[in-house]
């Protein structure tokens, strides 16, 4: 079952791509009892050191969020913005955001702007301020602002913002937790700036120079009404091992690898390759003279939007599936 209070936790963290410090020290605090030793770098990647003999694997997962940034506030309060990331702009318009020091605001499209059309900068967030002077004594320029929406339980499903990619950290968070006795040299790391363009894993990799690597993140599914495709990927039918993205080739024998723990583990998997997002693993896999890497993904609907959704047995599959991963004897 799902540490629901954890994820609570990791979710509601303010930490869209740039400004992880947060997220970082509240991975670092639930990680610290399994492990040997925590570091971070210069980019704000957060090393989680479990030490061993063994194949030195590293197991990436991004911590940052989507957001929005302040980039003009006019006459009449309203708040200017630009995106952090992919946002779908589509959902946008009557979201709820919150600023690292607490302030809300709501999300509007500029009445000039026709919707269909609409740009980032056709939008606005109203913090209720009366003017200018009065907005500038509660946000300014360059700060920070992420979704205000909750994470709560619907049905059988987990309903949250920034499950991209909190859910993959929680993975990578309870596989350290559950690692019983492993010889290989695991390296749990915690990347920053994915959303906006794969940065922090390019420096991570090369500082932890790994024999193999596995990204965990989320995956877009096709079981929605109008997603009719090539693709057959649903919410609850188990964990996605990634065959390829618009990123990557993963390495035939880590996927070799993901799919015999999963059998042994009685695992239902799906297999997903679509030439659409990218995750840590490419710029992982052509790090120094290159890295076998593999992607297991959560599978997750609605992506990139206030409410993204996920299923309780897909990620306990996906914990499962990499314990057994790191507690396996490799040549």
């Amino acid at each position: 079952m799902i540490d629901f209070e954890m994820l609570r936790s990791l979710v509601s963290a303010h930490s869209p791509s740039g400004n992880e410090k947060q997220i970082a020290s509240l991975i670092a605090n639930y990680c610290a009892p399994y492990a040997d030793e925590i570091t971070t770098d210069a980019m704000g990647n957060l090393f989680v050191h479990k030490k061993g003999n063994g194949k030195k694997i590293m197991m990436s997962a991004h911590m940052d969020s989507l957001g929005l940034v302040v980039t003009y506030i006019d006459k009449d309060g309203y708040v200017r913005l630009y995106d952090l990331g992919g946002i779908r702009l589509v959902t946008l318009p009557g979201t709820r955001v919150r600023f690292e020091n607490g302030a809300v605001g709501a999300v509007f499209l500029d009445g000039s702007a026709k919707a269909s059309e609409a740009k980032i900068t056709d939008m606005y967030i109203d913090i209720g301020a009366s003017g200018k002077q009065e907005a500038e004594k509660i946000v300014s320029i360059g700060d920070t602002a992420v979704y205000d929406t909750p994470c709560d339980h619907i049905g059988s499903l987990i309903v949250s913002p920034y499950l991209d990619n909190r859910i993959g950290c929680y993975v990578l968070i309870r596989a350290l937790m559950n690692l019983k006795g492993s010889e290989n040299d695991c390296w749990f790391v915690f990347s920053t700036q994915e959303e906006i363009g794969i940065r922090g894993a390019k420096t991570a990799a090369y500082t932890v120079d790994p024999d193999m690597a596995i990204a965990v993140d989320v995956a877009g599914v096709y079981d929605t009404p109008g997603c009719e495709t090539n693709a057959d990927t649903a919410i609850g039918k188990g964990p996605i091992i990634k065959l390829m993205d618009r990123s990557v080739l993963c390495h035939n024998d880590v996927i070799s690898v993901m799919k015999e723990c999963a059998k042994e583990l009685g695992i239902s998997c799906q297999l997903d390759a679509q030439l659409a997002g990218g995750t840590d693993a490419g710029a992982i896999h052509i790090t120094r003279g290159g890295v076998p890497t593999g992607i297991l993904s959560i599978p997750t609907r609605y992506i990139h939007t206030p409410s993204e959704m996920v299923s309780e047995k897909d990620v306990d599959g996906c914990v499962k599936i990499l314990t057994a991963m790191l507690e396996r004897k490799y040549n």
